[in-house]
């Protein structure tokens, strides 16, 4: 009896465990099905929230503020198409479609393109083997004149045995040279037009500014009456010349200049020549935007003794070669024989000729003692320190008149009036 009732409570022991596992299986699974229900509930809870703040007047009116500011910087950003935007130059625009600033690049290119002129060259020389070859070159110039005066560099033309001008109607006509001047880089030019009248370039008086606008007209790579245009940027630049000077006061400008612009006109804003185009710093040859012109006040005091003379009948002290000392002053080291510093006692090196006999032989030798020449200080009270100074300082003046040179001789300072002469 005891043995089956603790039997039976030992399966109903058992039956009420199960029981109870599976009342607790079914309650965890109910359980888990009543929380992912709750999950959702909880995202669309928040969703809604998010689509009322979203549709909330004041919201959507904060949205406008930022969110679409932000939306039109990253269509931008991406290419979008904006609004057509008005540009402040189209209001200057005339009826013919042109700004006013190209009005006046037309307007200066029809009145002086007549009056600028290719110059081609050609020149023999001998070659190592002393056989004949043949140069060419080319450059530009100015009509200055309807009598046929051409106005170009020297170098231009320098060395050249055959020179022909192109004109603008296409005639080739020869020409021959009236005046040069090596130290400026000028040189005239003579064509005989027949009846046909040429087409000049006028001479400016106006002063010239930095910042100024200008145009160049030449035959850049033989590219006939060309035109660029560009700006004054500085004035009284000085470059070294191929005549061992200093060529001073010259034009600083930015317009591109090639070979073959040499010689052509810059102009003004009114078409006026103010100055002529020169030289170009380069390293290898072609434009670098800083371009060098000679101005008009120096084309104006050459070209009249050109026109007189063929040349410029400048002065001379008579001094042939100084030597630059460190301390900035000249030291004498020749003059030209009976010249004019000569004739006023300025001394220079001493050259000693010794002669010594060796047997039935005589020898001379020749030593230079500088122990006796004089330092320059200053030219009519003009401190000079170099060779170019010296030249300067006497350009505007005269043959026959009179300088005082300011000497140191023997330790002790001098005055030395010299009457110059003519080179």
């Amino acid at each position: 009896m005891r043995s089956s009732q603790v039997s039976r409570c030992v399966f109903k022991g058992c039956e009420r465990a199960a029981l109870l596992l599976i009342v607790c299986v079914c309650s965890a699974s109910l359980a888990k099905a009543q929380l992912l229900p709750q999950r959702n509930t909880a995202r669309q809870s928040r969703s809604q929230s998010s689509l009322q703040s979203a549709s909330d007047p004041a919201t959507h009116s904060q949205w406008d503020q930022t969110s679409r500011k932000q939306l039109t910087a990253a269509a931008s950003y991406r290419g979008a198409p904006q609004a057509p935007q008005q540009h402040d130059h189209l209001a200057f625009l005339g009826p013919d479609g042109l700004l006013p600033e190209e009005r006046v690049a037309i307007a200066v290119y029809k009145k002086c393109n007549q009056g600028v002129v290719h110059i081609s060259t050609k020149s023999r020389r001998l070659d190592a083997f002393l056989r004949v070859t043949v140069s060419q070159g080319s450059g530009s110039g100015s009509i200055i004149d309807t009598s046929g005066i051409v106005l170009t560099n020297h170098h231009v033309i320098d060395g050249a045995r055959e020179i022909t001008v192109n004109l603008h109607d296409g005639r080739s006509l020869p020409a021959k040279i009236i005046g040069q001047d090596p130290p400026t880089d000028i040189a005239l030019l003579k064509i005989e037009p027949g009846e046909t009248p040429l087409q000049t370039i006028a001479i400016s008086d106006a002063p010239i500014i930095e910042g100024q606008r200008i145009y160049a007209i030449g035959n850049p790579f033989g590219l006939e009456r060309t035109m660029g245009r560009g700006m004054i940027s500085s004035l009284n630049r000085a470059v070294a010349s191929s005549e061992n000077r200093t060529m001073r006061s010259l034009i600083q400008l930015d317009a591109d200049l090639n070979q073959g612009n040499s010689g052509g006109p810059l102009l003004n804003t009114r078409g006026d020549l103010i100055g002529m185009n020169t030289a170009i710093m380069t390293a290898d040859g072609d434009s670098s935007g800083v371009g060098f012109a000679i101005p008009v006040s120096t084309i104006q005091r050459i070209v009249p003794q050109l026109l007189r003379h063929g040349q410029v009948l400048r002065p001379s002290l008579g001094i042939t070669r100084v030597y630059e000392k460190e301390d900035g002053q000249l030291l004498v080291v020749s003059l030209e024989e009976g010249g004019p510093a000569d004739r006023a006692g300025l001394r220079g090196f001493q050259v000693v000729i010794r002669k010594f006999q060796d047997g039935v032989y005589v020898y001379e030798q020749s030593t230079v003692d500088p122990s006796s020449a004089d330092t320059i200080l200053a030219v009519d009270g003009q401190k000079v320190s170099s060779a170019d100074d010296l030249l300067d300082s006497i350009e505007g003046k005269q043959p026959g008149d009179q300088v005082t040179l300011t000497i140191v001789r023997d330790g002790k300072q001098l005055q030395l009036p010299i009457v110059l002469g003519r080179s």
